[in-house]
């Protein structure tokens, strides 16, 4: 990690090497997890795909009970997926030294932001102004 201070808000102390740190841990710690997490959805999906081809047996209700559960994983994946490039990310980004920088703005997203929200990349004001579109 380069030797840059972390950007932070005016009314904010400077990230020590041990908040950097945790955050670090609290990030890889979760990329572990969620690609565990997308390795077994990809094994559900696949079974539920893979039994679910032939209907025969099978009434209508099995038929949609199994496509309303093939659905769920897969929206269950695609959100995990996502999770997980921004978990990357925001790894990349602590490596860069550009963590805690608004991507839109380039001010300070702010320190209890990303404690509570590690991924985050945009201030609120920006986060605002992105919601209200």
């Amino acid at each position: 990690m380069p030797n840059t201070e972390l950007a932070v808000r005016a009314d904010e102390t400077p990230w020590t090497a041990a908040e950097t740190e945790e955050v670090r841990t609290e990030l890889e710690a979760d990329l572990t997890r969620l690609r565990g997490e997308l390795d077994h959805s990809a094994r559900e999906l696949q079974d539920l795909l893979r039994d679910g081809v032939d209907g025969a047996g099978n009434d209508q209700a099995d038929v949609g009970s199994k496509g309303l559960e093939r659905d769920a994983e897969m929206s269950l994946a695609a959100n995990q997926r996502v999770l997980l490039l921004q978990t990357e990310k925001a790894l990349e980004r602590l490596d860069k030294g550009t963590y805690g920088q608004c991507e839109v703005c380039g001010e300070a997203i702010g320190k209890n932001r990303l404690i509570a929200f590690p991924r985050a990349t945009l201030c609120m004001t920006c986060k605002q102004r992105e919601e209200r579109r």
